[in-house]
Formats: C-alpha cells, structure tokens, sequence
C-alpha cells in the first residue's frame, strides 16, 4: 500500500528547484540555495523532502564517486558530463544508447539491467577561465 503524503509547499519548491537544475546538488546546495527565499527550512527538512521525493520517482539519488550524493529530477537513463577542474556535473545531451544493455547481456550470464555512462574532461567555463 502506498503512502499518501500531503501535499508540502517546501517539498514542492525543493522540486521545482532541482527541475531548474543540471547540475546534480547535494541537499546541502539545495538547502543553502533555498534558505535565503525559505528562512524557515532547515537541513533536516530538505533531507526529508528530498527523500520522499525519491520515494515518489521525481528524483533519483546519484553517486559521481565523490563521496557526495547528488540527486537529479531527470528520472529516466541518461548520460553526464563531470568536469576535471570544477568537478561539477551536469547532464550530457545524448541519446541513451540501449543497444549497449543488448550487447552486454549477450556477453554474460549475469543479469544486464542498465548501465551508466561518465563522460569526463574540462567544462567550458574552467576552458574559459584558463585562457
């Protein structure tokens, strides 16, 4: 049975602030973000929010092997771009190859579910800033 959560103006705000994202943040970006129009968050209620909406399938928990969780409003497979310098990341615009998933089940007996691609090298403001 599924949880019926009320609807919470925080945790809406927190939504449609990582929609106007690309850049994965943490819950601490989002919080020191969000602080400033919503004096009353606090860490902890970002944490929860962004939680439930996990939960809910709106945003899916990602590691970028930081240590850091990030979290994306893109719930479907996609690709991302992490820059050298800044160590930003960002989604990359590239059609989801699924023919990859294919040609690594006919590889193995394991059982293929998806995969993930990183792409990596130097964004272009750290390009521009070097010049």
């Amino acid at each position: 049975m599924k949880t019926v959560r009320r609807k919470s103006r925080q945790r809406e705000r927190i939504y449609e602030f990582m929609r106007s994202r690309m850049d994965h943040p943490t819950a601490q970006q989002v919080y020191d973000a969000l602080k400033k129009e919503m004096p009353s968050i606090s860490l902890g209620n970002v944490y929860r929010n962004i939680n439930i909406l996990v939960e809910e399938g709106r945003l899916t928990r990602r590691e970028f092997g930081d240590g850091m969780e990030r979290y994306d409003a893109i719930p479907g497979s996609h690709y991302h771009f992490i820059c050298d310098t800044c160590k930003t990341v960002v989604d990359f615009p590239m059609i989801n190859q699924d023919q990859i998933n294919k040609k690594a089940r006919s590889m193995t007996r394991n059982q293929i579910s998806g995969h993930t691609i990183l792409f990596y090298g130097v964004c272009d403001k750290c390009r521009r800033l070097k010049k």
